[in-house]
């Protein structure tokens, strides 16, 4: 294997210093524009590459910025990879995306990668509901910021959405097509998410004069298609049964409308159904489906500007924030009837918080 080019050899061959060939790379304007001219030529026959991991040793940090996601099978977190990057590479940063898979192991396993190759900073999704992962990486001085979480103690800046409001918007809606039983397809539980979505679902049905017995949970371990699969066969078998769905994000309710559409239940005549995220996917379904949007691009720039506002901060008087979003309600036929009728063959109720439609973003 032929030997790599350093920049000794660049120097050797354009018969310059070695702190010369350096100053071309990082100070070009330092340099003549003759040197520099045959300084570049250098770099350009031998191959030369910039060692990033000497450039990393001597500064102290990387110029890679991490994002640790819970499932990037959701394209909601690809879609918050995206925004991260956006400002990332604005900035003249990299971005590593790692996968957690919900697993507080596997993020232990992670943060300790992003530690031992000194990123910038790291954007993060927290699978360890207790903390303790992120109290431990702590200690490395490294920053991070919270994504889809409110950061507690004021000790980090975070980015979310306001999940309460998005459940109340989602069932809401339901409740005012005059939806008097709604399934809650949930999550895992001890995601705060899952807790303030129910939360919200639970005052729009108090709204709408129901009981909170109105409100049927579904649980899953997962928060994905298959899970949804396996809780609409759960949702069938209710009796008796409700006649709308609110899932806590949208591949959960692709899986119950999977099940349904396999048991020649109609959506929404038959039963109405509600996701959350406002993935791609969403408008793109069989029955395209009604969704409450989080912004998800929008946290992961807001984040990662946080993050590199943080990370530029030299004189100690960075201020930690909780942005927190607005959700939008968006309305397809999965939760209407295209004649303007009640879906799901509901009777009339009063209009919930959601009623009135979308709410813009912050």
């Amino acid at each position: 294997m032929a030997r790599v080019a350093g920049i000794k050899d660049v120097a050797r061959r354009a018969e310059v210093s070695v702190g010369t060939v350096s100053n071309v790379i990082n100070r070009p304007e330092a340099v003549l524009p003759e040197t520099r001219a045959r300084v570049l030529a250098a770099i350009e026959e031998l191959g030369y590459v910039r060692s990033e991991s000497a450039r990393q040793l001597r500064a102290g940090r990387s110029r890679i910025m991490a994002l640790l996601v819970l499932d990037m099978g959701n394209p909601f977190f690809v879609d918050v990879a995206r925004g991260a990057e956006r400002a990332a590479r604005k900035a003249g940063l990299g971005v590593m995306v790692c996968n957690s898979d919900q697993d507080p192991a596997e993020e232990a396993e992670y943060l300790g990668l992003f530690a031992e190759q000194r990123v910038c900073g790291v954007l993060v999704t927290p699978a360890d509901a207790t903390g303790r992962n992120l109290a431990a990486f702590h200690r490395h001085r490294i920053p991070f910021v919270l994504v889809d979480r409110v950061a507690s103690g004021g000790g980090t800046c975070s980015v979310s959405v306001d999940d309460v409001r998005g459940g109340a918007l989602a069932v809401g809606h339901l409740v005012s097509a005059g939806h008097r039983s709604v399934a809650y397809v949930s999550g895992p539980g001890d995601l705060q998410q899952i807790r303030d979505r129910r939360e919200g679902a639970l005052a729009a049905l108090a709204e709408g004069g129901l009981p909170p017995g109105a409100l049927v949970e579904i649980s899953s371990e997962r928060l994905d298609v298959a899970a949804g699969r396996d809780a609409g066969a759960r949702l069938l078998g209710l009796v008796p049964r409700p006649t709308a769905v609110f899932c806590a994000n949208d591949l959960l309710a692709l899986g119950v409308l999977q099940a349904l559409y396999a048991a020649g239940v109609r959506v929404p005549h038959d039963m109405a159904i509600v996701g959350y995220d406002d993935i791609e996917f969403a408008a793109a379904a069989a029955v395209p489906l009604t969704s409450v949007r989080r912004p998800a691009a929008v946290m992961g720039r807001m984040a990662a500007e946080l993050l590199l506002e943080e990370s530029d901060d030299e004189d100690g008087t960075h201020e930690h924030r909780d942005v927190v979003l607005r959700p939008e309600l968006v309305v397809r036929a999965s939760s209407t009837m295209p004649d303007g009728g009640r879906a799901g063959g509901a009777a009339s109720a009063p209009a919930g918080p959601g009623a009135p439609g979308a709410l813009p973003n912050t």
